[in-house]
C-alpha cells in the first residue's frame, strides 16, 4: 500500500486556529512548526448543555473559521479550546481580577476538571476529525496572600480556568489525573488519534532537525 498518493515537498501545513504561545509550544517541542492563525470567533455566542460539549464546539468553531480561509489551503487545521468543569459549570477566562480571585478561593482544596476540545480540519480534503479530552486537576489550598499575588501577576486572566500548569500557579496544583499537555491547552496524545483518523501520522508532520 503506497501511503504516499500525494506528494508534498516536506511535511504538511500544520495551522493552530489559536493565539495560545502554551499551545505553540507544545506542538513545537513535539517537533511540529505549526502556523498561527487567529480565528476570531465570538466564544461568548457558543453555548452547550455541558462543559465538555461547550469546549467541543469552540474547538471546532475555531477550526471552521480558519479553515474557511483562502490562506488556508491544503493545510491541517488544528483547532482547541479549553473550559474548566467545576460543580457543573463551564469557567473560561476569568473576566477581571477580581473574578480571577474569586475562582481562586472556589477552587482551592478542591478537583475539577479541564476539557479541552480539539478538532483538526483538513482542508484537502474537507474531511474533519474531533474529540475532547480531560483531566483531573487536584489544586493546592494557597493562603489570600498568594492568590491575591498571584492574580496580580496578570497571568490567570489568560487563561482557562484562571491557573496553568507551566506557569506561576504551578506551586498552588498538587497534581492531575491524566494528560498534563491537555491541562496546558492541547492534548498530544488525542492530537496523534484524531490525525491517524484523517490517514496522517504525526511523525510524517516532524520537522528535520536542522530546521
Amino acid at each position: 500500500m503506497n501511503a504516499h498518493h500525494t506528494e508534498h515537498t516536506g511535511p504538511r501545513r500544520l495551522i493552530l486556529a489559536s493565539q495560545s504561545p502554551a499551545r505553540l509550544a507544545l506542538l513545537r517541542q513535539a517537533g511540529l512548526a505549526p502556523e498561527k492563525m487567529v480565528s476570531g470567533v465570538d466564544e461568548d455566542a457558543i453555548s452547550a448543555d455541558s462543559p465538555a460539549e461547550l469546549a467541543g464546539q469552540l474547538a471546532q468553531a475555531k477550526a471552521e473559521a480558519v479553515s474557511a480561509r483562502p490562506d488556508a489551503v491544503d493545510a491541517l487545521v488544528i483547532g482547541c479550546d479549553s473550559v474548566l468543569e467545576l460543580d457543573g459549570q463551564a469557567f473560561g477566562k476569568p473576566a477581571d481580577a477580581e473574578e480571577a480571585i474569586a475562582r481562586w478561593k472556589a477552587m482551592r482544596g478542591r478537583s475539577g476538571i479541564l476539557r479541552t476540545g480539539h478538532c483538526v480540519i483538513d482542508t484537502a480534503t474537507g474531511r474533519r476529525a474531533g474529540a475532547t479530552a480531560s483531566t483531573t486537576v487536584r489544586f493546592g489550598d494557597p493562603t489570600d496572600a498568594e492568590v491575591a499575588a498571584y492574580v496580580a501577576s496578570g497571568e490567570p486572566l489568560n487563561v482557562a480556568g484562571a491557573f496553568t500548569l507551566d506557569g506561576r500557579s504551578a506551586p498552588f496544583i498538587d497534581g492531575i489525573d491524566g494528560d498534563p499537555g491537555n491541562v496546558i491547552g492541547l492534548s498530544l496524545p488525542l492530537l496523534r488519534r484524531l490525525l491517524a483518523e484523517l490517514d496522517t501520522a504525526i511523525t510524517d508532520l516532524w520537522q528535520s532537525p536542522a530546521q
